[in-house]
């Protein structure tokens, strides 16, 4: 009689899918990170941070809905297939909104969209040879537009890129310098413990959003800054846990066998004692990847996060959230919703790995 056994990592997959709101959570990541990426393809307005100005249909609720006149430039700028994708494309045309027009002699005659119960401009162009759908076109906004009448979806969409890489790369910054100090201090104890130990008190001691900020401003206003400043705020989690791991695993008999077998300290550590130890410190970089979006939201809320015109979740709440009493909460509860969902979603899926990579249980 043969019997299969199935190693832990297997047992520990195994016990993932079946946590429902685990695997949900993960699918719900793996979604929000494919829109970050190809957000200016999935987005309604492609231009570079969804940043297209329509000032007269400011502040409309989801749904709603305009002709928009269309001139284009007479000289096209070209954007390369990778860069449009990835990077939106550079604002080429003119969009003008529009209540009515009238097509006589080849030329368009239109009245601007105004407002407030407002008339409108009458203008008159020449058509160039296009016809009435080169230039005339409806145009819905799902989400609504913000207060500078840009494209809320879109916005939102290409905000997601911030709030999602920012958790990657704070967490591998954090990972980086986190299992490097906590795996010298636990391992070689002593005086190196004690003086790394000191660096992570006093680095503990300091109000992160705090330290951040002080980061931020040392090293400048922008996007990459604040990934940067995040992601050296929050290695101190990091290197407490390996630390107190390590320390517990190097007396271990395969440790000893390996000092016996005349490894050097590098090899113990990268090859027999981090490898056993990984499982609390997945669980705590799942949580960290939270914290990390808590933290740039914040940031941007305060205004030394993501520059404008660059979009952000934290930014579009703190353009909009005086709207939440003049009657169109909407625009500061989208972007809102969005933080909190992400947020939510990487601490189920912390909770799952906890308990699956939990080997008492």
């Amino acid at each position: 009689m043969s019997q299969q056994s199935n190693s832990l990592s297997q047992l520990a997959l195994q016990k993932f899918k079946k946590d429902f709101w685990g695997v949900f959570s993960l699918g719900f990541i793996v979604f929000v990170g494919v829109i970050s990426i190809f957000a200016y393809v999935i987005a309604p307005d492609n231009s570079q941070y969804a940043n297209q100005m329509h000032l007269s249909i400011h502040s409309k609720k989801p749904g709603f809905t305009v002709q928009m006149l269309t001139i284009p430039q007479e000289t096209e700028m070209e954007d390369s297939f990778f860069s449009s994708i990835f990077f939106g494309k550079k604002i080429q045309d003119t969009e003008i909104p529009i209540t009515s027009y009238s097509i006589q002699n080849n030329t368009v005659t239109f009245t601007e969209y105004a407002s407030d119960g407002l008339e409108g401009m009458t203008k008159t162009i020449d058509m160039n040879g296009l016809s009435e759908s080169d230039l005339i076109s409806n145009k819905t906004f799902l989400f609504g537009t913000d207060k500078y009448g840009r494209d809320l979806l879109s916005r939102t969409l290409v905000g997601a890129r911030i709030s999602f890489f920012i958790g990657f790369i704070a967490v591998f910054i954090s990972l980086v310098i986190g299992i490097f100090m906590g795996s010298v201090a636990g391992y070689f104890g002593g005086r190196v413990d004690a003086i790394i130990m000191w660096f992570i008190n006093v680095s503990w001691s300091i109000p992160t959003l705090l330290l951040v900020i002080a980061i931020t401003l040392a090293l400048g206003k922008g996007f990459w800054q604040v990934f940067i400043a995040v992601g050296l705020t929050m290695w101190v989690e990091v290197a407490r846990v390996v630390r107190g791991q390590v320390m517990g695993v190097k007396e271990m008999q395969y440790v000893t066998a390996a000092r016996a077998l005349g490894f050097n300290d590098f090899r113990i550590i990268t090859k027999h004692i981090l490898p056993n130890i990984m499982a609390p410190v997945i669980v705590i970089s799942a949580a960290n990847f939270a914290a990390a979006i808590l933290i740039e939201s914040g940031l941007s809320f305060l205004g030394i996060g993501a520059q404008p015109p660059m979009a952000s979740w934290g930014a579009m709440i703190k353009d909009h959230y005086n709207y939440i009493i003049l009657g169109k909460p909407y625009l500061a509860l989208i972007p809102g919703f969005c933080i909190m969902s992400l947020v939510m979603a990487f601490m189920l899926m912390g909770n799952a790995l906890r308990d699956a990579l939990d080997v008492k249980s």
